[in-house]
């Protein structure tokens, strides 16, 4: 059950709506204004690239780093059909 000031922070936002950049950092900063750092924040970004990732000059990769790390060390397993174990 959130809290007062999460629920004054989320009644800025209309989920319905798509925002263009400017506006979503614009609402960000309202809403961290009216929450003053009582909870870390998020920002969840989806973007249609148009690209077909089943061909290889199309495949899109990327990497984030976080400003703190995650504190955990990483952990990295592949599966793949297309190889033969050796």
């Amino acid at each position: 059950m959130p809290g007062k000031k999460f629920r004054a922070a989320s009644a800025l936002v209309d989920r319905n709506k798509r925002y263009s950049v400017a506006e979503g950092f614009q609402i960000l900063k309202k809403t961290a204004d009216t929450v003053k750092g009582k909870f870390d924040q998020t920002v969840d970004v989806a973007i249609n690239l148009g690209v077909d990732p089943k061909h290889a000059d199309q495949m899109v990769r990327g990497a984030v780093v976080l400003p703190h790390g995650t504190g955990k060390s990483a952990r990295v397993a592949e599966g793949r059909q297309d190889r033969v174990p050796r």
